[in-house]
Formats: C-alpha cells, sequence, structure tokens
C-alpha cells in the first residue's frame, strides 16, 4: 500500500528540519532536549487516547531506546556539524539490517538487501565533501544516536499496538531527564520559543506520529531506508535558512537516495499490492 509510505516519508521531511532549527536557537542542549520532548509528550497525549495509559515494562524499553534516539541527536547537533549528526544517525539502516531477523523474525527480501548499499552508497558521497574531521565527541554521540534509532524502529515494530504510548512516555522521559540542567540554561528570546514550539509539535511530535502510523505495515528493513530522505533534505533547510550551499558531491548523492526512495516506495507497493491479491485465492483453495 502507498499510504503507510508516504507517512514515513512524510515523518522524514518533518524530521529534516531539525539540523536549521537548533542551529538557529541560542538554548543549550539541555533545554533543546528537554523543552522539544515535553511539548511533543503534550501534543501526543492530546491526539493519541490510545496512549494515555500505563506502560509495561516493555514498553518502558522500546521508550528508553526513543528517549536516547532523541536525546542524543540534540547534543550531537551541539558537539559536531549537522552534516556529521545526521550522516551518523543514518547508519541505523545497517543495524536494522542485522538485527531485525533476529529480535523480529523479518528477513529482508532480496530486493531490501540490494537496496541498503545503494542508499548507504548515496548517503557517503551526500556527505563526502561535508564530513568534518575531528569533534569526535559529537561524532561518537551521533553514531550512539544511530544505534538508538535502530532499537526504536524494531521495537516499536514489535510492539506496534503500543507505538502511540510508547512515544508519550518516551517523550515524557526525555523531558523530565533534563527538566533540571535545562531550568538553569539562558533566557530563552521569543524565536527560541518559538523554533522550541516547531520542534515539538511539528519536527518532533507529528514527525514520529506520521512515522508510528507508517511502521505499522511497513516492515523495519524498509521503513529505515525509506526515512533517508531526511539527510537529503536536512542541507535543503540548511540553503534556504542560512545560505549553505550543498557541494557536488552532495547534489550526487541526494540524486542517488531521492531515486532509491521512489523505486523503494513503488517496489513496495508492488509487493504489498501482489500478496495481497494471493490471499483471497489462498482462503477458497
Amino acid at each position: 500500500m502507498l499510504r503507510p509510505r508516504l507517512y514515513l516519508l512524510g515523518a522524514a521531511v518533518l524530521w529534516s528540519t531539525a539540523g536549521a532549527a537548533i542551529k538557529l536557537s541560542t538554548l543549550n542542549a539541555f533545554q533543546l532536549a528537554s523543552g522539544r520532548s515535553l511539548i511533543a509528550a503534550l501534543m501526543l497525549f492530546l491526539v493519541f487516547s490510545d496512549g494515555r495509559r500505563r506502560p509495561t515494562p516493555r514498553m518502558l524499553g522500546v521508550a528508553a531506546a526513543y528517549a536516547a534516539t532523541v536525546v542524543l541527536f540534540i547534543f550531537a547537533n551541539k558537539l559536531t556539524t549537522s552534516a556529521n549528526a545526521i550522516f551518523l544517525q543514518d547508519t541505523a539502516p545497517l543495524y536494522v539490517l542485522l538485527l531485525s531477523p533476529l529480535l523480529l523474525k523479518e528477513r529482508p527480501s532480496r530486493g531490501e538487501l540490494v537496496a541498503v548499499p545503494v542508499f548507504l552508497l548515496g548517503l557517503s558521497l551526500f556527505f563526502f565533501d561535508q564530513l568534518s574531521p575531528g569533534q569526535l565527541q559529537g561524532n561518537l554521540v551521533a553514531m550512539a544516536s544511530g544505534v538508538a534509532f535502530a532499537l526504536t524502529i524494531l521495537g516499536m515494530r514489535a510492539a506496534s499496538a503500543d507505538g502511540s504510548a510508547i512515544l508519550i512516555w518516551g517523550n515524557l522521559l526525555a523531558g523530565l531527564s533534563f527538566l533540571g540542567p535545562a531550568l538553569n540554561g539562558p533566557t530563552p528570546t521569543l524565536m527560541d520559543l518559538g523554533l522550541l514550539a516547531f520542534l515539538g509539535v511539528f519536527q518532533l511530535g507529528m514527525g514520529y506520529a506520521l512515522f508510528h502510523r507508517g511502521l505499522r505495515e511497513v516492515p523495519a528493513v524498509e521503513t529505515s531506508l525509506l526515512v533517508l530522505l531526511e539527510p537529503v533534505l536536512n542541507p535543503v533547510w540548511a540553503f534556504l535558512v542560512a545560505g549553505e550551499q550543498p557541494g557536488p558531491w552532495a547534489l550526487l548523492g541526494g540524486g542517488i537516495i531521492l531515486l532509491a526512495t521512489v523505486w523503494r516506495t513503488l517496489l513496495g507497493v508492488r509487493d504489498s499490492n501482489a500478496a495481497a491479491s494471493k490471499v483471497p485465492a489462498q482462503t477458497k483453495a
């Protein structure tokens, strides 16, 4: 089906605005991580009535992975470049590819096995002329965010019925964990407050709401590949907001990922439609 894949692409579009918004804000990492997640938790609590329930231990485990993903990404953006943070976080498909058969019993299809190196080739080209050396601490934090993101994808796929509750509790966990140091940060400006509201409601809250809707019907490996649209669009917003001009390698890599995304979307729709068309015949037999 096309709709769940469009949900995932919509999530990637919203997520891609994070780098530019974080760089524009004068708030520190604690304030951004805590404020963004608390706003997202409130937004999701109001939208998803089925998520307003006490968590199980399994839900809390996935919520912890989610909280680590969103918090580590904020800190990575403050400690290294936006390009480094996104490139290293978006190595998640590798971990999903390795762990999906073990944790979900979802074996990647031949098309997904072919798609992973194609996407990673495009991703590496895209950041070939942007990935900055040094900034070791920020790069390590970004890599940890990628591992946490992979665990979030796998966990939410396994507990798809609990996805909305996981998002609410994950954001509460992330927001409350850093509320103390966040309150001791610099005084926010009106622009900071506007950016924080945007990050919480749209970039994080609505982004993960769409991600949850799409992940329920799309395999974990394919999901991790489709959301690689995020690093393609991130420098677009950086160019529009800050005038950062992407280089030729970035344009080539972005083109590869865009074409691969269209290919995976159409191929996934075809495969799901083919599988659905076989069900009535098997039932009659």
